[in-house]
C-alpha cells in the first residue's frame, strides 16, 4: 500500500521519480539532495467508496442488462416511466434483503429501493 513518505534529512514530503540511467523508481526531496530507492513501486492508490446503505455494484447503465427482471407495476419517481429493472441484495447493517429498482428509461436511470 502506498503512504506518504518523508525526508530523514530535513522532514519535507519525498516525491517519487524516476532514475532514468538505471530506470528505477527512487523518492527524493525537493528541498534538500536526499533520495532513497523506492521499496514499492506503487506511487499512488486510489479508493472509491459508495454511499453507505446501496450496494456497490449498483451502475447508472445496469438497467441495460438483460438478465435482470422487470417490471411495471412501480413507476418511477424522478421521470414517471412505467418500467423498472429489479434485484435484490443485502444492505450493510440490515440482516434482510432489500428490494432495490432501477429506471429503465436510459435518460433517467434513477434508483430507489423498496
Amino acid at each position: 500500500m502506498s503512504a506518504l513518505k518523508f525526508c530523514s534529512e530535513c522532514n519535507n514530503m519525498l516525491y517519487p521519480r524516476e532514475d532514468k540511467e538505471t530506470r528505477t523508481l527512487l523518492y527524493a526531496c525537493q528541498f534538500c539532495e536526499h533520495q532513497e530507492v523506492a521499496s514499492d513501486t506503487c506511487v499512488y492508490k486510489r479508493v472509491l467508496r459508495k454511499p453507505l446503505g446501496e450496494p456497490k455494484d449498483v451502475l447508472k447503465d445496469v438497467a441495460a442488462d438483460p438478465s435482470l427482471p422487470r417490471t411495471r407495476s412501480v413507476r418511477c419517481y424522478n421521470c414517471n416511466h412505467p418500467e423498472a429493472a429489479f434485484f435484490q441484495a443485502p444492505t450493510k447493517g440490515e440482516q434482510a434483503m432489500t428490494l432495490y429498482f432501477i429506471c429503465c428509461n436510459p435518460s433517467c436511470g434513477h434508483r430507489w429501493r423498496d
